[in-house]
């Protein structure tokens, strides 16, 4: 990977809102500035705004917990995000995701797994793919996790596609010694 593109600036180049946004978020359950909001510290509005969604995704959401790590790790193998699969691969086996399920959206596979797993990646591969989900797809998710749990997939995934998009572009290296995600079949 190059480097870093927007690595975290000293703290006596920092403005009075960025100072403000990263305190906001230093005192939220995250509990410190890393990883995207590092290069969203550049909007520090923007990087409030969001971190604030991802507040709520990742910490009330009505989705479980297993079933949100599910979805970030399968953002970051859409979007090859090294930061967000090595941050998020040790929470989704603490979640309870079967490392089997863990190691088969890594790879770009479906997972076996309990019916909401299966639903949960059918939907967010349907949409990656054709940018639409079908009536059979749709169905089968709000059958298994109710309307509200359909919206939050999809909800996390585009909060998780933004963080990645914006890594991608800063090319914000992967935690030190965190896992990373195979290379693509074919690739």
């Amino acid at each position: 990977m190059s480097a870093d593109r927007l690595p975290l600036p000293p703290e006596a180049q920092l403005t009075a809102a960025q100072r403000t946004a990263a305190a906001r978020i230093a005192s939220g359950p995250r509990g410190a500035l890393f990883g995207p909001f590092v290069p969203l510290l550049r909007s520090p509005e923007l990087m409030t705004r969001l971190q604030l969604v991802g507040e709520y995704l990742r910490f009330d959401s009505v989705l479980d917990d297993d079933l949100i790590e599910l979805v970030i790790l399968v953002v970051a193998r859409h979007w090859d995000q090294d930061f967000e699969y090595g941050f998020h691969q040790p929470l989704a086996l603490k979640a309870g995701l079967p490392p089997s399920v863990v190691e088969a959206v890594a790879r770009g596979g479906r997972p076996a797994g309990r019916p909401e797993v299966a639903a949960v990646w059918d939907l967010l591969d349907e949409l990656h793919r054709s940018r639409q989900v079908g009536d059979d797809t749709y169905a089968k998710a709000v059958d298994l996790l109710g309307e509200a749990r359909v919206v939050e997939v999809v909800g996390t995934a585009g909060y998780y596609t933004t963080l990645a998009m914006t890594m991608n572009v800063a090319r914000t290296p992967p935690p030190a010694g965190a896992p990373r995600l195979p290379a693509r079949e074919g690739a």
